[in-house]
């Protein structure tokens, strides 16, 4: 994810969003507080935020918010999922993940053929993962054991999974409201792929 930031000025001049809208939103908790960025310019104390997240929300909230309340939308944003149960031909039916991906899962997890929203997270980020042939089956299983190990952290709001190789060897890693990660000469990294924007993809296909 770029670091770009942009200040609010140029913010609403890009989007045509009002300063009222704008707080409207944050206080509604569409648009987080962290993202609201203080600092100091040569005209005074001026607020920044993260160019790419911020520009990409506001683009979801106005194209769903014909559709959606305020309320529905922030509930759709947050990283919090609704509590659900879902069977392994409903996750098929519904297209949210493949048969093929979600066989290689249940190969290797055995936590039986009901699916709560954690564990529809871990295979959703496989199929982004194993589908774009970014990984392959082995680093798939090394990524699986990592989410489920420390699956509390994916509801974070700024977490990210980090997939590394250097010399064919593979690790990974996940990031929690890191700022900036320096890697050691010559790893190559493979992904680095936001959490909280996958967990909003996922809510609206279950809505």
């Amino acid at each position: 994810m770029s670091d770009e930031l942009i200040s609010k000025k140029d913010l609403l001049d890009l989007t045509g969003i009002s300063y009222g809208q704008l707080y409207r939103w944050k206080r509604k908790d569409l648009i987080p507080e962290d993202w609201f960025i203080r600092k100091s310019t040569f005209t005074g104390q001026e607020t920044f935020f993260p160019k790419e997240k911020i520009l990409e929300r506001i683009n979801k909230i106005q194209t769903m918010k014909e559709h959606l309340s305020l309320e529905e939308l922030a509930d759709m944003f947050s990283p919090n999922l609704t509590d659900l149960q879902l069977s392994k031909d409903e996750l098929i039916k519904r297209n949210i993940v493949s048969k093929s991906v979600l066989d290689f899962y249940l190969e290797n997890d055995n936590r039986g053929q009901q699916f709560d929203i954690a564990r529809i997270v871990e295979i959703v980020i496989l199929e982004t993962l194993l589908q774009s042939g970014d990984i392959h089956q082995e680093e798939g299983k090394m990524v699986l054991d990592l989410l489920k190990d420390h699956s509390p952290l994916l509801k974070q709001k700024n977490c990210e999974l980090v997939i590394l190789r250097k010399l064919g060897i593979s690790t990974c890693l996940l990031l929690v409201n890191a700022e900036g990660v320096y890697f050691e000469k010559g790893a190559k990294v493979v992904t680095q792929l936001p959490l909280l924007n996958l967990m909003e993809e996922l809510k609206v296909k279950l809505v």
